[in-house]
Formats: C-alpha cells, structure tokens, sequence
C-alpha cells in the first residue's frame, strides 16, 4: 500500500467525477453504470502511476473525467462570472483552450454552446420560480450572464419555443416552483 499525493492530476479528476456521478446514481441505466465503472478504474490506474499502454487504454476515461470536471466548474462559475471564457476554464484545469474545444467537439457539442445551454437553463428556472416573481425579466438575464437583452429573447425563444414572458406567466398559472 502507498499513499498518492494529492496534486496528482487523475486523482483530482477522480475525485471530481466521483462526485459528479453521485448526483446522477438513482437514474443511471445498467450500461451506463458499467461505463461509469471502467471509467472508474482508469482514473484509479492513472492515479497509481500506470505504463504507457494503460494511459493509452485509460485516455478515453480520463478525457470523460476531465470533461466532467470542466462542465460542473462551468456550472458553478456561471453566475459568478458573466464573462466566463475557454481560457479562464482551461488556466483552472491546467489544459489548453483547444484540449477544452476537443473534449466538448468529442461531446457533441462546443464550449460555447455549453456556457449558453447553462445559461438559458438558469434563467429558465429563475423565470418559473416564484421566488423571481419580483425581478423583471432583462435583470434575470443579465444575472445569468447575458449582456444583451435581445439576444438572450432571440435565444430564449429557439430554445423554448416560447418567450420568457410566457414562460414566466405559464407557471404563475400552474404554479410551478422551478
């Protein structure tokens, strides 16, 4: 047995995705608990110190890990930080901007798409609570980190298929929490 530092990076990822799936183990499939699990002990083989052929085998768990890591970090920025870039993420998890573009091209999706998809869900929410009520509808876009009012309606409405004013009005009628 030996102790492994703690700065060690697949660790800190480990740790991390860890705690990302805990959220999610209630409504996780069969399959992808078994994906989860080989990530898992990947990210455990990294940490110890592996040969080269198990970084080779373990680089898709530890892209997954590290694309985990980056998305909750985005998450829990977001209102902190209206100007939220690819290179303040990258400088925290100590990768590159284009590492960070691969891994959201490899989800399917771009790092910027992400922030706004992030961003629409908050307002969203905050638009559907009561405790917002209050708020007018450009103070909870720009609390969301949208600095022009027109587009976060122009991108509200592709999203949602409808206004943040009907969005807002249908759960005072239902009386939806969030």
């Amino acid at each position: 047995m030996r102790v492994i530092p703690a700065n060690v990076a697949p660790l800190r990822l480990l740790a991390s995705y860890v705690g990302a799936i805990a959220n999610m183990a209630e409504s996780m499939s069969t399959e992808m608990s078994g994906v989860i699990a080989a990530h898992l002990h990947d990210l455990v083989v990294l940490s110890l110190g592996p040969t080269r052929d198990a970084v080779a085998a373990a680089a898709g768990s530890l892209r997954a890990a590290r694309l985990q890591a980056i998305k909750r970090d985005v998450a829990a920025r977001l209102l902190d930080d209206p100007d939220l870039t690819v290179a303040a993420i990258a400088a925290r998890h100590q990768v590159t901007p284009r590492y960070v573009h691969k891994l959201f091209e490899r989800d399917g999706m771009t790092f910027t798409r992400f922030v706004l998809e992030q961003r629409l869900d908050h307002a969203c929410r905050r638009l559907r609570n009561p405790q917002f009520s209050a708020r007018s509808i450009s103070s909870i876009a720009y609390d969301v980190g949208f600095g022009d009012l027109s587009y976060f309606n122009r991108v509200f409405r592709r999203r949602y298929g409808a206004t943040p004013s009907d969005i807002r009005q249908l759960a005072q009628l239902n009386g939806s929490p969030g």
